[in-house]
């Protein structure tokens, strides 16, 4: 959405126009619904989680400073809700998964023997590798996998990045650097080979 259909969006939605609200879910939805699926896990849960985003963004619209980007404040009320549902399921569930609902006992599967591998005309079809990834993806440490999640896999900028987490410039960088790292690691761990 350009920022002039932003700004008049904006506009509408301060004024509580029901057709704003549904044009602003038809633009956002998708990508709202991708980046809350990716920090949480689980589908069911990302869509209540996408459904609040709207709402708190209607709710909030009226404290939008236009300093930045409408999509930019929308992925920050996403990121914080999706760090404050992951902190109620983590102290709720102590001791029983991870905040993502991902079995812990994955990891040690993930680790298990070359026999465990399929074959590589097995591997071929990308299944086994996706699931691999995915695990050590919904492994990784939150506020990595929240920065890498929005500069890989969203594409934005690390300006955008600072924006939406309110962390320095260094820090996104950092924390990228060494979500990225971990990622491979964990992928090699599993596969039982070094990644190119």
């Amino acid at each position: 959405m350009s920022d002039d259909a932003d700004a008049g969006l904006i506009d509408r939605l301060v004024r509580r126009d029901e057709r704003a609200f549904t044009s602003l879910v038809r633009a956002y939805e998708r990508r709202v619904f991708g980046l809350v699926l990716r920090m949480v896990g689980d589908p069911a849960e990302a869509e209540d989680l996408a459904q609040e985003v709207f709402v708190q963004v209607f709710k909030a619209i009226g404290s939008f400073r236009r300093e930045s980007k409408l999509s930019t404040w929308i992925y920050r009320i996403a990121i914080n809700l999706c760090k404050n549902r992951s902190n109620y399921l983590r102290v709720r569930h102590a001791g029983e998964q991870d905040p993502l609902g991902v079995d812990l006992n994955l990891q040690a599967n993930a680790r298990g023997s070359h026999a465990d591998i399929a074959r590589p005309d097995d591997m071929a079809s990308g299944n086994q590798v996706e699931r691999i990834v995915q695990d050590a993806f919904a492994r990784l440490e939150p506020t990595f996998r929240e920065c890498l999640v929005l500069r890989d896999l969203e594409d934005l900028s690390y300006e955008e990045i600072v924006e939406i987490t309110g962390l320095p410039a260094g820090t996104v960088k950092s924390r990228i650097h060494r979500a990225r790292a971990q990622l491979r690691d964990m992928v090699e761990q599993a596969l039982g080979e070094k990644i190119g």
